[in-house]
């Protein structure tokens, strides 16, 4: 009898421990911030830096290692302040960045465009870019430097604005397969949205900053 009890006992201590386990397995899961949000108004337009810190989940790192890019969009949209009504948008902007695994030359490749896939007939690059390693491509992706994202027209002064900034890996665009198979998993999600009050500060002097047109 207490041989039995002390078995019952070590089944639930285990099984306690595989629940803790997989709680924090799924609780690790990388969170996606978006910090050093700078808007800045210049002569050609409003435009947009900022950090988004992330880091690569496994399985993603994986399907890139097996030849699968992935393809990641920065979204961005002004709306003008109404009490009476629905706020209109002003302005909006979209940024499709694609990274990829060459195996063949061992290097990581950084495709940059305007707008969205899914509004264009395929990706057409304003920006490439090769990498010796996956970090020193996920930094390229992770600064946002000197986006225009609206014409400094769009933005009235004497108007209050609220500023939309999101950042997501776009599953839809892996392969179907892929998409069955990862669609409401935890381990994929690679995504952050910000919301604030427009503030639009002075432009600084670029230095070396690498802009994509709109």
């Amino acid at each position: 009898m207490k041989n039995a009890t002390l078995s019952t006992v070590a089944r639930f201590l285990l099984g306690f421990c595989l629940c803790a386990l997989l709680a924090c397995g799924a609780g690790a899961a990388s969170a996606t911030e978006i910090s050093q949000l700078r808007v800045e108004r210049a002569d050609n337009g409003i435009h947009l830096s900022a950090l988004v810190r992330f880091d690569i989940p496994p399985v993603v790192e994986d399907a890139l290692l097996k030849g699968i890019p992935m393809f990641f969009v920065l979204e961005a949209d002004i709306y003008r302040d109404r009490w009476y009504w629905t706020d209109p948008r002003v302005a909006s902007a979209a940024r499709t960045i694609r990274l990829a695994y060459q195996p063949l030359t061992r290097r990581w490749r950084v495709n940059m465009a305007s707008g969205l896939i899914s509004n264009s007939a395929g990706l057409r690059a304003t920006l490439n870019q090769n990498y010796d390693t996956l970090p020193e491509a996920l930094s390229a992706i992770q600064r946002v430097a000197r986006w225009k994202i609206a014409e400094t027209s769009d933005v009235d002064l004497d108007a209050t604005h609220k500023l939309e900034f999101s950042f997501r890996l776009d599953l839809s665009q892996l392969p179907r397969p892929f998409q069955i198979g990862v669609a409401g998993q935890r381990e994929w999600a690679v995504s952050a949205q910000l919301k604030e009050r427009l503030r639009l500060e002075p432009a600084a002097p670029a230095a070396g900053s690498t802009e994509v047109a709109k």
